[in-house]
């Protein structure tokens, strides 16, 4: 990967400015109650442009309103008072939609904050940037307006909202760039970077060194690869503090293996290393905002590739854990690699892990492309992760653990099928996953999609954060 690129990886250019342009458009977010006073309080003629466009303060509309020399004042937005990251990012897409780029780039825009507090003006701002995400690096032609420029409100939080976009954009890049060019040698490179940034330390165990320093299923489930498996260990805080794990699971490209996916569920397979950018990015947002844990992040990166010597339905590999895994299907090749990371991350005992997986697609059955399935071992952290999505409109949904499926993933020639024999996938994945998590340690695992599907305002298709805020936003009510 040149530097060039990857500069690009992690750098993300700023839709927000510190001063107001000669001409500024201030954007003023109005409910159904707050539109009448606001009506009341103009004169005649911007009464009438009011009564004429039909705004009356209904969630998502917007109307624009000029002064006498029908010059653009203001643009006003209705909303219901649940204001989310994309109240703003429709507002963007408006003003892209309805002005000419030479009138974008002359124009900065500005927020009226009045009966807005600094919560609110966070996820207003945080959408606006999100909203401004591109991912054009291959392409040629780039006849994209410009983005409009926001000054920064008085009350907003900028460390917090910079470092929730920029966050959420490398996810995005990580999730976006092609299988040819993010290898595993070239995903380990980001991590070392974002690493180096945060003044955090890294250690690289790769190829052969897996076998000898027993990580067989990494290495087994990326040996058919001739970009070699390896798995990053990052640490970063300070060692008084709680002890965290985030591992993600660093699939560069999923064939399949032996068990080949058709050609239509291998098309989008770049996003099966979602799990590591997902954790990268919350690596990221910790530590740009020093939230007081002592971090560690685990990657396992590989490829599922095919060749001579690829592992075969039937095998049987003996984890890191000690625990023996009969092959069922080369396709569920993710929770092997994340399974030796888990045994790993148990072995130092902290106080809570987190698992980031693009892991099966009985979960995209169960809940759709927007939600991710989480699951966890302790019923407190189940509660509050629920909370923290639903504050956050990052939506995620719990499944069971359910022991009474534990005789679906076992075998009677090993102690677990990296398969299951029913329905229920998701949650196959899930207990198979607890297996490796040690005793007396807080778990979660979220099977996330990492893809937007169609294409939001501030969601353009593509690579996604799913879950992610809701995540860290658990981590702050835990750890602040």
């Amino acid at each position: 990967m040149t530097s060039t690129f990857l500069n690009q990886l992690l750098n993300f250019p700023s839709p927000f400015i510190d001063k107001s342009s000669k001409h500024k458009i201030c954007i003023n977010l109005l409910n159904q109650v707050e539109v009448k006073e606001f009506i009341d309080s103009q004169h005649e003629a911007v009464q009438l442009q009011i009564k004429q466009t039909g705004f009356n303060g209904t969630a998502g509309t917007q109307t624009i309103l000029r002064d006498e020399d029908a010059l653009v004042k203001t643009i006003l937005i209705g909303y219901d008072d649940d204001l989310s990251i994309y109240t703003l990012s429709s507002v963007f897409a408006f003003i892209q939609d309805s002005f000419s780029a030479n009138f974008i780039s002359s124009t900065t825009f500005t927020i009226d904050e009045k009966n807005l507090d600094t919560d609110q003006l966070d996820k207003l701002c945080t959408g606006w940037g999100i909203a401004a995400y591109k991912f054009d690096a291959h392409k040629k032609d780039k006849n994209a307006k410009p983005a409009p420029l926001l000054v920064w409100p008085k009350n907003a939080n900028q460390d917090f909202i910079t470092a929730q976009v920029s966050s959420i954009c490398l996810i995005r890049n990580l999730i976006n760039t092609p299988p040819n060019i993010l290898g595993t040698d070239e995903l380990t490179q980001v991590a070392q970077e974002v690493a180096k940034k945060f003044k955090a330390k890294t250690k690289i165990i790769k190829d052969e060194e897996l076998q000898k320093q027993n990580f067989p299923l990494i290495y087994t489930v990326g040996k058919a690869s001739p970009r070699r498996p390896q798995l990053v260990d990052m640490t970063w805080g300070k060692k008084t503090n709680p002890k965290l794990t985030i591992v993600g699971k660093g699939i560069i490209y999923d064939t399949g293996g032996l068990n080949l996916k058709p050609g239509m569920y291998m098309r989008d397979m770049k996003k099966d290393m979602g799990g590591a950018a997902h954790a990268l990015g919350l690596a990221w947002i910790i530590m740009a905002l020093k939230l007081p844990i002592q971090l560690r992040v685990l990657l396992p990166i590989a490829e599922n590739s095919v060749a001579g010597n690829s592992y075969r339905p039937g095998d049987i590999l003996t984890s890191r854990k000690g625990l023996s895994v009969e092959i069922g299907d080369t396709d569920a090749e993710g929770r092997l690699v994340v399974a030796d990371a888990l045994a790993y991350a148990s072995e130092d005992n902290p106080e809570l892990m987190i698992d980031f997986c693009t892991l099966t697609g009985a979960a995209r059955v169960a809940l759709g492309y927007d939600i991710p399935a989480f699951f966890s071992n302790k019923e407190d952290i189940i509660d509050s992760l629920r909370k923290s999505s639903v504050e956050e409109h990052d939506p995620v949904w719990p499944l069971p653990l359910w022991k009474g499926y534990m005789k679906d993933i076992q075998t009677p020639i090993a102690d677990l099928c990296n398969d299951g024999k029913g329905r229920a996938g998701a949650i196959y994945g899930g207990l198979f996953l607890e297996a490796f998590v040690g005793d007396d340690i807080d778990w979660v695992h979220l099977d996330c999609y990492a893809w937007e599907q169609t294409g939001k305002a501030g969601r353009p298709q593509g690579g996604a954060d799913t879950g992610m805020r809701a995540i860290f936003k658990m981590l702050q009510t835990r750890y602040t």
